[in-house]
């Protein structure tokens, strides 16, 4: 519904609760709203006010004034009237029984929508109350990459609640200030809304540590004389300077918050009075130009600390935030940190995404800076869900994923053209590889940092020029999870694992079903179709290929489905299973459904069998494991299985070699290992004495002609006594 068709509410029929709050807020609105749409806001409060008449919070208060107050944080931001609307109902879909189509009616189906995206689930049932939380920050997310002004609601919902937290038990009071410091207050600075931000940062410490806040708090009030005195001398000489060059400016002093100041006294493991002997400054100018002419004269002032110094004019950080970074030397002896930034990216840096309302009242060219922001935002924010949407991951797991992709330090990389990326700190060159696009990251197999190939995990650093070489057979490993740190790679990552390992369900499953078909003289293209209709929907399968992954997967006994596939009108079970079926061949490239035993190690070239475990798929154990004899309790379990002539992959080995116990023995075996074209996966030591040592040895080998080929090498060195298969 546009703007100019919302009608208007009827009068309440309860005594208005908060008339000064509401009139204290429409004198706001009225600074920078048509007079229609401030009446829209005050409708908003008549029907609010009607659903919440009789509920108080913790408090004692009327609970209308808690949406009421929500609005007026947002009116601080000069947003829309239907964020305000939204902001003002905002808990009357989960907290009244006032009707969707009621507010679709007075307000329209944006304002409903925004409404319903910030409503929690807690009408639905979870296992745990961190379930639904994680499932009502899911749907949230997900609306943010429709609306970005949902999110705008439950950060200013989150900002008052955690302003009126005394209200609540301990309990709560520690279980939402974590979740604020976790997760609500670094969305804020992902969003570039530095001032929630740090307002969310220092009521979530105070909440959750009570006493440290108190002792930050105290030494921030009692600064000394002479420290005031220093900093207004230091601003003074600053001013001077930049008034020489004739610049216009704008000067404020910064002044640490205490959530900023415990942060890098753990980060930096510095003492309180370290943080507290810093100076900082903040310069605002006019054009971009006069940033770097200001950073020319405060340099030309006091000396500047080369390693300290930052351009995120030239490049931005990921939620939009420009500005220039310095540390200059004092010759009060303490450090000065100065940003130089013009009006506008100091209102980004202030809003972030809310900067584009305030905008809107002065529209100019500048519009573009806060478009932008919203346009980095809704990227960042449909990565996540598409990405989310690729695999099908609980929502406490989507949760963990998003707390990995808020890092508050990046790095910025170049592409080989030239183009640059942020990526949190820690990325690897695969994570880069999954940033530039999906298909890059499945397909990598190395990369080029500076021209120099290194592999997939290195640790990217700021100012490098990272270039991907990819193969078309590469597929990604598991082994790369352990790795990447950014939840697009590890959600892609995790997606693909899951299609190859369905995959490869769906063709072993069918290859067993087949054999044990073929042992009841029959095969599956032979059984009447309505039979295996029958039969996936009495055991209520959506299709076939549902039915062979569970074999696969030991979810079903291959003999007995087909058993059931084969039985005649009337008969139970069907003909019995012959004592001799054919072997299955496997090549090795089923790792997603064939589990190699850790017991006994199977190689190609091993006599081996199978084991069927539910959950876990087929077990491969050779013919002589110990465990062997065990499972001859549950024949229906085993199966009868042999290497394929094409087998691919390494596969694990265990070694245990006894050594002369002497400085250089356990390099002179990995050598050797080595030599052979095997890697080593693991080293332990599991006796030692005065004169000999036994290791266990942890290797990948093609074959057995492999691993023997490794073990004459071995043998051959004079510190080895005694090499043995384990």
């Amino acid at each position: 519904m546009s703007a100019s068709a919302a009608p208007a509410v009827a009068a309440p029929t309860a005594p208005d609760p908060c008339p000064e709050q509401v009139d204290a807020l429409a004198a706001k609105l009225a600074e920078y709203l048509p007079p229609e749409q401030v009446a829209r806001v005050r409708a908003a409060y008549v029907m609010g006010a009607r659903a919440h008449d009789g509920q108080v919070r913790k408090s004692g208060e009327a609970y209308i004034t808690h949406p009421v107050a929500v609005a007026g944080i947002l009116a601080e931001l000069r947003v829309d009237w239907e964020t305000l609307c939204a902001a003002i109902l905002h808990d009357t879909l989960e907290d009244t029984p006032l009707p969707r189509a009621e507010i679709v009616e007075a307000f329209g189906e944006t304002v409903a929508a925004l409404v319903d995206a910030v409503t929690k689930l807690d009408k639905i049932r979870f296992a745990s109350r961190q379930e639904a939380a994680a499932e009502s920050f899911r749907k949230m997310m997900l609306a943010m990459a429709t609306d970005l002004r949902v999110i705008l609601i439950k950060l200013a919902d989150r900002l008052h609640n955690m302003r009126t937290l005394d209200s609540m038990s301990d309990e709560a009071r520690r279980r939402i200030a974590r979740e604020t410091l976790e997760i609500y207050a670094p969305i804020a600075q992902r969003l570039g809304m530095n001032k929630f931000k740090a307002e969310l940062q220092d009521l979530g410490f105070r909440a959750l540590y009570p006493r440290r806040y108190a002792v930050i708090a105290k030494h921030i009030a009692g600064q000394p004389v002479m420290r005031r005195e220093a900093m207004a001398t230091i601003e003074a000489q600053i001013a001077q300077r930049l008034t020489l060059e004739g610049l216009p400016f704008r000067i404020v002093g910064r002044v640490k918050s205490p959530w900023s100041i415990y942060s890098k006294m753990r980060q930096e493991h510095k003492t309180l009075e370290q943080v507290l002997d810093v100076f900082g400054f903040r310069v605002v100018v006019q054009k971009v130009m006069q940033c770097y002419h200001a950073l020319g004269a405060v340099h030309a002032l006091y000396k500047p600390l080369e390693s300290r110094f930052r351009d995120f004019i030239a490049i931005p950080k990921a939620n939009g935030y420009q500005s220039l970074h310095t540390v200059l030397f004092s010759t009060h002896g303490s450090p000065i940190e100065v940003q130089i930034r013009t009006e506008e990216m100091d209102l980004i840096a202030e809003r972030g995404i809310a900067a584009h309302w305030a905008y809107k009242a002065n529209t100019s060219a500048s519009a573009g800076g806060a478009s932008s922001a919203q346009a980095r935002a809704q990227d960042w924010i449909r990565g996540l869900m598409s990405s989310e949407q690729a695999v099908a991951s609980s929502s406490l797991e989507f949760v963990e994923n998003v707390k990995v992709d808020l890092f508050p330090a990046e790095v910025y990389l170049f592409t080989p053209k030239g183009d640059i990326l942020a990526l949190p700190r820690n990325a690897t060159a695969l994570d880069f590889a999954y940033a530039v696009h999906t298909s890059i990251g499945d397909r990598a197999v190395t990369a080029r940092v500076d021209k120099k190939l290194v592999p997939l995990h290195t640790r990217l650093q700021s100012g490098q020029t990272v270039e991907i070489v990819t193969a078309p057979s590469a597929t990604p490993r598991p082994q790369w999870l352990e790795f990447v740190v950014t939840s697009k790679a590890r959600t892609a990552i995790r997606a693909n694992l899951k299609k190859l390992q369905h995959e490869d369900a769906v063709s072993l499953g069918h290859r067993m079903l087949d054999r044990a078909l073929e042992a009841l003289e029959t095969s599956l293209e032979r059984v009447p179709p309505e039979r295996v209709e029958k039969f996936l929907s009495e055991h209520r399968y959506p299709r076939l290929e549902a039915l062979l992954a569970d074999i696969a997967l030991g979810n079903r006994m291959p003999v007995q489905v087909a058993q059931a596939l084969t039985a005649s009108k009337g008969q139970a079970g069907g003909a019995p299973a012959p004592a001799s079926p054919e072997r299955l061949l496997i090549n090795g490239s089923e790792r997603g459904v064939l589990t190699f035993a850790t017991c006994c190690h199977p190689l190609p070239g091993d006599a081996i069998m199978g084991y069927l475990s539910a959950g876990k798929g087929i077990v491969v154990h050779r013919l002589d494991c110990p465990n062997v004899e065990a499972f001859a309790r549950t024949p229906e379990r085993c199966l009868v299985m042999d290497w394929d002539r094409d087998v691919k992959g390494d596969f694990m080995a265990a070694l245990r070699v006894e050594v002369d116990n002497r400085p250089g023995a356990l390099a002179q075996v990995a050598a050797a290992i080595a030599e052979s074209d095997s890697n080593i996966d693991s080293v332990e030591y599991r006796e030692r004495d005065v004169n000999l040592s036994v290791m266990e040895f942890g290797i990948e080998v093609r074959d057995v002609e492999h691993l023997a080929e490794v073990m004459r090498r071995v043998r051959r060195l004079q510190v080895v006594h005694v090499v043995r298969r384990l």
